[in-house]
């Protein structure tokens, strides 16, 4: 009974072959190439960004505008409101039906984004676990309100070293849900969780990440935040904490809002340490893409200068998947 529910959920692989994959980090230019790829294969695009998925999160999520929308279909945007939760089996689930949905349109699914979890779990599939048991999760979270911080993490720590490892002390909702793997199958969320790439013969060819130069994209990074704030981010903050529906655990993570939330709390002295928390912070994040995308062996990394067009770019993709 222990494995009784250990089960992946996956794209089976016919269905990966006839997809398209854009990666790379925030602010390399992701979205324009994905509009030019779009049109000449022709495709619809698949969002691979987690926190796109939320309504009336815009700005600091860079969204597709509306006219680009009108121009090229997206999916995954937009699914979920902000105090929701939604996860990577589910977006692996709503992906799979999107792109059913496009094939069966004569054309291709294109997943673009910088959500290298996500990029992972439709290339090699996802651990779905055991449904949640909600006694022992209350008794642990109340058990957790008695002791200090880092008290949750040391607890998995027994378990389950390895994920330990790479959870934050405070990300209560994954180390509650990784206890609660282990006990309910008494096997490690680590162990079960170990995906694997298919083989080189049946992988998807057309896996492509950019790969920008680091100053270039830090310097990228920093004028978008500059844009984004200038385009409203504080004032969207502000509306979304009115709403019926204020940001929830997750959605107060995302890039911009998290940090635009402590200015608005009082947490930061001024609106220019917030936009520099905003802008360090982001290219953290873009050195942790980097990783994601160079370890995902499925991945083909294409370099870039910057200085190329939208244009030449599609063609060196069209190329390489040719090849």
């Amino acid at each position: 009974m222990r494995h009784e529910w250990h089960f992946r959920m996956k794209f089976e692989p016919e269905l990966l072959r006839k997809c398209w994959f854009l990666a790379g980090p925030t602010a390399c230019g992701k979205s324009r190439l994905a509009l030019e790829l779009a049109a000449a294969l022709p495709a619809e695009i698949i969002s691979m960004d987690s926190m796109a998925i939320y309504r009336g999160m815009d700005i600091g999520t860079a969204k597709p505008s509306v006219q680009e929308r009108r121009q090229v279909p997206h999916h995954l945007i937009d699914v979920v409101e902000p105090d929701e939760e939604f996860s990577t089996a589910e977006f692996l689930s709503v992906a799979a039906t999107a792109c059913e949905a496009i094939l069966a349109r004569g054309r291709t699914p294109l997943f673009v984004g910088g959500t290298g979890l996500y990029l992972r779990a439709v290339l090699r599939g996802v651990f779905a676990g055991p449904p949640a048991d909600w006694d022992f999760r209350h008794r642990l979270q109340a058990e957790a309100r008695q002791h200090p911080a880092g008290w949750l993490q040391a607890r998995l720590a027994e378990v389950d070293p390895v994920l330990a490892g790479r959870l934050h002390e405070n990300d209560e909702r994954r180390l509650v849900r990784s206890l609660e793997i282990f006990h309910l199958t008494g096997v490690p969320a680590s162990e079960q969780q170990q995906e694997t790439p298919l083989p080189a013969e049946l992988r998807p060819k057309s896996v492509f990440w950019l790969h920008p130069p680091r100053l270039w994209l830090a310097d990228r990074i920093n004028r978008r935040v500059e844009q984004m704030i200038a385009d409203g981010l504080e004032a969207e903050t502000r509306q979304l904490l009115q709403s019926d529906h204020p940001p929830g655990r997750t959605a107060r993570q995302a890039l911009g809002y998290r940090e635009m939330l402590d200015w608005i709390a009082g947490g930061l002295p001024t609106l220019s340490a917030t936009v520099e928390r905003i802008q360090t912070r982001t290219r953290q994040f873009a050195k942790r893409q980097h990783t994601w995308f160079r370890n995902l062996e499925e991945c083909q990394a294409v370099d870039i200068q910057g200085t190329e067009t939208v244009e030449e770019l599609c063609a060196e993709l069209l190329r390489r998947s040719r090849e």
